[in-house]
């Protein structure tokens, strides 16, 4: 984290995960992102990625431990816990509100076409947050070639995550001292 970013107290990491939580219809991470980089200046671009990265090898939901991981590195036990309760807050509340709406209504054919179209703006989200995450590392050629090769593996050979793990990892610590990337 850049020495002059500012240092989220409990207050301001609980209400700018809540305000991610609140935003992401199908996906948080791009809220999250925007919070935390843009919004918020409290990590910048390549922070992001670098933590996010870390995230991802932890088992459970990327974005939750994301928000334990920035939050425990602001302020410790408590702040990992007022992160995660910031985030999910508001879409446990919705998510049971709309689950008993959807008892009620969701046979409906119009329902289920508009169940569609959010399905779809949520994989553009989804799109839109990958390049984001990915552009500070694409533009040097070792880091792009191992974005490119965890792509095919998994995306296009789908391989297992421990086994795209296990070959990317190695070759990208090799790349990485060899090109000093």
């Amino acid at each position: 984290m850049d020495p002059e970013s500012p240092r989220p107290g409990l207050a301001e990491l609980f209400a700018g995960f809540f305000a991610a939580g609140l935003s992401g219809f199908g996906g948080v991470l791009p809220f999250a992102r925007r919070i935390m980089v843009e919004r918020r200046g409290w990590l910048t671009g390549a922070e992001f990625a670098d933590l996010f990265s870390l995230c991802q090898f932890l088992p459970g939901p990327n974005v939750v431990n994301l928000a334990a991981a920035f939050g425990a590195r602001q302020r410790g036990p408590k702040g990992a816990v007022v992160a995660i309760a910031g985030l999910l807050a508001a879409p446990v509340v919705i998510v049971i509100a709309l689950g008993a709406v959807y008892e009620r209504i969701g046979g409906i054919p119009l329902v289920h076409h508009a169940l569609l179209g959010l399905a779809a703006g949520a994989a553009g989200l989804f799109a839109a947050a990958a390049l984001r995450i990915a552009w500070p590392v694409l533009h040097r050629p070792a880091r792009a070639a191992i974005v490119g090769l965890a792509f095919i593996l998994f995306g296009v050979l789908h391989l297992a995550l421990p086994v795209v793990i296990g070959i990317a990892t190695p070759l990208s610590v090799l790349l990485a001292w060899r090109f000093r990337a």
